[in-house]
């Protein structure tokens, strides 16, 4: 297996090529694969920017991607896909399962969501084959674009760190699935070299872990003087994904797929 991997300079991909070193790094400026496998982690970055910019979202998640699959018609291509768990949007019940129904909210979960569809239907129409991935929130040093809209419990251990005051959204007690940057990896390898074609899987830890216990976990191991109060969610984030929110993951589980870090290891490396 040869991956050709495109956007190896955002945060998972960097880390991605730096723990296999042997695939090969597409340029930021080309869209033709250097190999019939394909990685692909292009993207826009949260659910924020309608505020700032409507157009980011789909010029990053869509245009690009046509862009590439140009190159890919009626040639012998397997595309991995990197998704998210936004596109699951928000679900009558939980975990989530990759054939629950997705009812995404918001540009960049829409966009994503869109950007699935419209792999698989290029796929059908000119026989190349995908997997579609969807990973949940992926922590761990090096992410430079850390906010409180992304990697935000990376953001808010930094200030902690700084003995500055934490806000916690409804008090912290909704549940999140988090997954350490190095399984993350670890997991989009495994399903690239033995998933199964025209599949999608979702890759967590298959438990969530409370906002609140986390940063407070967190706190207790930096010895933070910080000050955590209770805030109510913004109407946006709570209206476009469930407040508590995880998956299934049996399908990369019946890969063999077993993490190595588990909420507490998480914690303790990002606050070291």
């Amino acid at each position: 297996m040869k991956l050709s991997i495109y956007g190896s300079t955002g945060f998972i991909g960097s880390k991605f090529i730096k723990l296999y070193p042997s695939h090969i790094n597409i340029k930021r400026e080309n869209r033709n694969p250097l190999s019939n496998e394909i990685l692909y982690f292009i993207s826009s970055i949260d659910n924020s920017s309608i505020f700032t910019d409507t157009s980011i979202d789909v010029e990053s998640n869509l245009s690009v991607l046509c862009e590439v699959l140009n190159y890919c018609k009626k040639k012998d291509i397997i595309f991995n896909f990197i998704s998210s768990w936004y596109v699951y949007g928000k679900l009558d019940s939980l975990p989530a399962k990759e054939i629950s129904l997705c009812k995404p909210k918001g540009f960049y979960s829409i966009t994503k969501k869109c950007a699935e569809d419209m792999l698989i239907t290029f796929s059908e129409t000119f026989g190349i084959k995908y997997r579609i991935i969807r990973l949940c929130n992926v922590l761990g040093k090096g992410d430079k674009n850390i906010s409180n809209n992304k990697n935000a419990l990376l953001w808010m251990i930094n200030k902690l760190k700084e003995d500055e005051q934490i806000e916690l959204h409804d008090n912290g007690e909704h549940m999140r699935e988090i997954i350490h940057i190095h399984d993350a990896c670890k997991a989009i390898e495994l399903i690239c070299r033995k998933g199964a074609l025209n599949e999608i899987y979702n890759v967590g830890l298959g438990k969530p872990i409370s906002i609140g216990d986390f940063i407070n976990l967190a706190k207790e191991r930096i010895q933070s003087r910080s000050n955590i109060i209770s805030i109510n969610s913004p109407k946006f984030r709570s209206e476009s994904v469930n407040k508590s929110f995880w998956m299934d993951i049996n399908k990369i589980q019946s890969l063999g797929f077993n993490a190595d870090f588990s909420h507490l290891d998480i914690i303790n490396d990002l606050c070291n």
